[in-house]
């Protein structure tokens, strides 16, 4: 019987223990300082699609598609009066247009690495101070005036055929 107590006792104290031990562990990782963010408290601002028509000798050649990522002080960004992503796609026009040199038919002489860097310079000039760190790509194409045409005979001559057949499954029951 002295056996069972003597058990009894050890697993209560073997259990405050436990619960000691946790309490002092939960709270020593409370009071450490939190690990300082991966990319140094960056937030970014991803904008939608933006379609730039691009000009040659005053007629449209195509069209400059991207989806870009801007990073930047979350303070810094907070303190602008225009929504962010409007700012930037609007500079995104403004670049595209003030720069005729940006070659998007010929993609071995589009230096991506340029334009992220110009584009970034260029919204930091405006706004007057280094909001954006980094601009991230995360989707760019160009489409050519013919590449667009052709797509669309593509699809009306499918959606013809589509026509056609649900015309004839029609007239067949």
């Amino acid at each position: 019987m002295i056996k069972f107590v003597v058990a009894a006792i050890w697993v209560c104290a073997v259990a405050i223990g436990a619960v000691f031990y946790s309490f002092q562990m939960a709270s020593a990782k409370i009071d450490a300082p939190a690990p300082a963010p991966l990319l140094g408290g960056l937030d970014y601002v991803k904008t939608d699609i933006v379609s730039v028509p691009v000009l040659r000798g005053g007629r449209i050649g195509g069209y400059f598609l991207t989806r870009l990522v801007y990073t930047g002080e979350a303070k810094s960004l907070a303190r602008l009066s225009v929504p962010a992503a409007a700012l930037f796609t609007d500079e995104i026009y403004s670049y595209v247009y003030g720069n005729p040199q940006l070659d998007f038919v010929n993609h071995e002489t589009l230096d991506l690495d340029a334009f992220r860097a110009g584009l970034r310079d260029s919204i930091n000039k405006r706004i007057g101070e280094d909001v954006v760190n980094e601009v991230l790509i995360e989707q760019v194409d160009f489409l050519s005036k013919e590449e667009i045409r052709d797509n669309t005979i593509r699809r009306k001559m499918q959606a013809g055929e589509t026509a056609r057949e649900m015309s004839k499954n029609f007239k067949e029951h």
